[in-house]
């Protein structure tokens, strides 16, 4: 009796030919798959292997050049360097002024005019609005003379009206009197109200730039030109840093009651509130002027004027790079002076320095004074050793008319006269009477 799991023989065979047939396939299966692999991976040949070879070299160069090769960058022009200018001293015995960041400057004694040191003091510069010193100058001289009024009303033309640059913001139109023309001019730098000013002044643009070359000449600016009120550039507008000391000068000596506007922090004018840009006025409380300038091509420029102890230096610096650099050369060359010179004024102009016997006139002497102050700059320290000689040239005859030079005040330093001032009469001297001109008459024969 079979188990009921037994196999029959026929069963059997199927069996193992079913299993064969199963383990041939999957011999087959594994054959072909190797030889798959086998033809997609790369033949090793001498050949394959060279190539290869060249490929991995050729990349390892390539990496290698990458590594290697400079980066390509922008090219950058180099900085212009930075202006700095370096004057001499003119005094014996004093040391050489600090280098400052301009390209020109000049620095002066105000009540002598004497030069203490410079850089380029000759060299022609754009003045910029510092232009705008001379356009005062002349309308300060027409105020003088009469020919206007700071009251007067100044009609603004659309010419004014459309001035670039810096202005005070006047309206085409209306009618502004002078006197705050002047003051959005000085303080505010107001191209427009320049150009206003010169047209009342001039009667046009270019007939004021006619009368501010005269007056250049006529106050001893020797090397400058002027082609508008504004200092907008121009070819043909220069000037330098000597004459513009120049003008300075004259400008604070003969107009004190005008100049004291340079020291004016702001103006107001048509509800806007402009600053001064002199920002010297805020750093040191000496400083009371003068004007800034700039202009692309003429850069920061600054003329200045400080006082100490009735001591005045005027400096004026051309190109700086910026108004911070413009205002720490002028500083420092303001310091330089007070720190090596002093002015002694030895006498004044109001002061009776002689009284010599007047022959014919209604009185029996001449008060005489010197013309100007009797000021001599010199190192600090050495105004004792002065010696001041008052000389009359003649015998004094009336009748003589006021401020007559009559003779001469000289200041010495040693045996070397450094200083000389007419000496003329503090006032007018009439003749005397009958009796007292012959008897003089008489004198002057035997003396």
């Amino acid at each position: 009796m079979h188990h009921p799991f037994d196999s029959s023989p026929g069963v059997d065979h199927l069996i193992r030919t079913a299993v064969l047939r199963r383990l041939v396939a999957l011999l087959v299966s594994s054959i072909v798959l190797q030889s798959s692999v086998a033809l997609a991976a790369p033949q090793h040949t001498p050949a394959t292997k060279s190539k290869a070879a060249k490929a991995t070299k050729a990349a390892k160069s390539s990496k290698a050049q990458k590594s290697t090769a400079p980066v390509k960058t922008k090219k950058i022009a180099p900085a212009e360097p930075e202006p700095s200018a370096q004057g001499n001293s003119t005094t014996p015995g004093v040391p050489e002024p600090p280098a400052v960041p301009v390209r020109a400057f000049i620095l002066i004694d105000a009540a002598t005019g004497r030069m203490l040191t410079g850089a380029g003091p000759d060299e022609r510069v754009e003045p910029a609005s510092i232009t705008k010193l001379m356009t005062a100058y002349v309308v300060f001289q027409a105020i003088a003379e009469r020919r206007v009024a700071l009251t007067d009303n100044v009609t603004i033309s659309e010419r004014a009206w459309r001035a670039e640059g810096s202005r005070t913001f006047l309206q085409v139109g209306t009618q502004v009197p002078v006197e705050t023309l002047l003051k959005g001019m000085i303080v505010q730098s107001g191209n427009d109200a320049a150009t206003a000013l010169a047209e009342r002044v001039g009667g046009s643009v270019e007939g004021f730039a006619t009368m501010m070359n005269q007056t250049a000449k006529r106050i001893g600016m020797t090397n400058s030109n002027f082609t508008n009120p504004t200092g907008l550039p121009s070819a043909e507008l220069h000037t330098t840093p000597r004459d513009i000391s120049t003008l300075a000068r004259a400008l604070i000596r003969e107009h004190p009651q005008f100049y004291k506007w340079y020291s004016m922090r702001e103006f107001v004018w048509n509800d806007i509130r402009q600053p001064n840009r002199n920002g010297l006025l805020t750093r040191d409380p000496s400083v009371d002027g003068i004007k800034t300038g700039f202009t692309d091509s003429a850069g920061y420029c600054l003329a200045s004027s400080a006082e100490r102890n009735g001591m005045r230096l005027i400096s004026a610096v051309f190109g700086a790079r910026s108004p911070r650099k413009r205002e720490d050369a002028s500083l420092a060359l303001l310091e330089y002076g007070f720190a090596q010179y002093e002015t002694a004024v030895l006498q004044k102009r109001s002061d009776i320095v002689s009284k010599p016997r007047l022959y014919k006139g209604a009185s029996e002497v001449a008060n005489l004074v010197p013309e100007r102050d009797v000021a001599v700059l010199v190192k600090r320290g050495e105004a004792q050793g002065l010696k001041v000689v008052t000389t009359v040239n003649q015998k004094l005859v009336a009748p003589l008319a006021a401020g007559a030079r009559v003779g001469e005040v000289q200041v010495l330093a040693g045996q070397t006269v450094v200083s000389r001032v007419p000496l003329v009469t503090a006032e007018a001297l009439p003749t005397g009477s009958i009796l007292r001109r012959i008897t003089d008459t008489v004198a002057l024969w035997f003396s």
